[in-house]
C-alpha cells in the first residue's frame, strides 16, 4: 500500500503558502509506514520544530489501475475518508530554497492520519464535500471538494499514466487554506459534514 499525495490542489492554499497555483497536479509520495490509524496519538518528532497539519479528504483505490481514462476513473475508487497530512515546515522551507525533494518533511513515520473509510456510496455528490479540522474545539480549516483545482477522476487519471495505483491504495486530494502549527497537547479533530471523523491528540 502506499499513498499518493496531492500538492497545491486549492487555490486559497497555494496562495496561502506563497505557491504559484498549479496547472498540473502536484505529486508526492508517503510510505506505508506513515499511516497513522484508529485515532493513535501523534508523537511529535524530535527532527522538526515546526509541524503542521493539513486536512484532506482520501479516496481508497479499489482495483489496480495504469493509463486509466478519466471517465472510467469513478471504477478505481470505492470509499472516502478524512486525514491530515502532517508537514515538518521547516524541513520543507529549506529543501524548497535548495530545489531539494520533500519527503523528509512529508514522508516520515506517523504523517498520514486516516479515519475509518465510508463507501463512497454512502456519500452523495462527492463534488460538493464539505469537511472540516477543529484544534482544540476550534474550527481551523474548512473545506469543500467543489473548490478542487483537479477533481478525483482527474488526479485518478493523472497519476496512473506515471504510477500504477494497487488496490488498497490511498490518494490525499489536498487541502484547503488555514493550515497551521501544533504543540504538544493539541487535540486534533476532523468532521466530514457534521460526522466526527477522527481525532489526534498531540504529544
Amino acid at each position: 500500500m502506499k499513498i499518493v499525495a496531492i500538492g497545491r490542489n486549492y487555490i486559497n492554499h497555494a496562495k496561502e503558502l506563497n505557491n504559484p497555483v498549479p496547472d498540473e497536479p502536484v505529486i508526492f509520495l508517503k510510505p506505508d509506514t506513515a499511516v497513522l490509524r484508529d485515532d493513535k496519538d501523534f508523537y511529535y518528532p524530535e527532527f522538526s520544530k515546526d509541524i503542521h497539519y493539513e486536512v484532506e479528504v482520501v479516496l481508497r483505490i479499489c482495483n489496480e489501475g495504469k493509463h486509466v481514462a478519466e471517465k472510467f476513473a469513478h471504477k478505481y475508487y470505492d470509499a472516502i475518508g478524512l486525514g491530515i497530512d502532517f508537514t515538518a515546515r521547516d524541513i520543507q522551507q529549506k529543501h524548497k530554497e535548495k530545489g531539494l525533494p520533500w519527503e523528509l518533511a512529508k514522508a516520515f513515520d506517523q504523517s498520514a492520519v486516516i479515519s475509518p473509510l465510508i463507501p463512497k456510496e454512502e456519500l452523495g455528490d462527492l463534488s460538493n464535500l464539505s469537511f472540516s479540522l477543529q484544534k482544540n474545539g476550534e474550527t481551523v480549516q474548512s473545506g469543500n471538494t467543489k473548490d478542487v483545482i483537479f477533481h478525483f477522476d482527474q488526479l485518478i487519471a493523472y497519476i496512473s499514466q506515471r504510477i500504477t495505483l494497487r488496490k488498497g491504495d490511498l490518494i490525499y486530494t489536498g487541502t484547503p487554506e488555514g493550515v497551521g502549527p501544533v504543540q504538544i497537547g493539541d487535540l486534533l479533530e476532523g468532521y466530514l459534514g457534521e460526522r466526527k471523523m477522527f481525532s489526534c491528540q498531540i504529544k
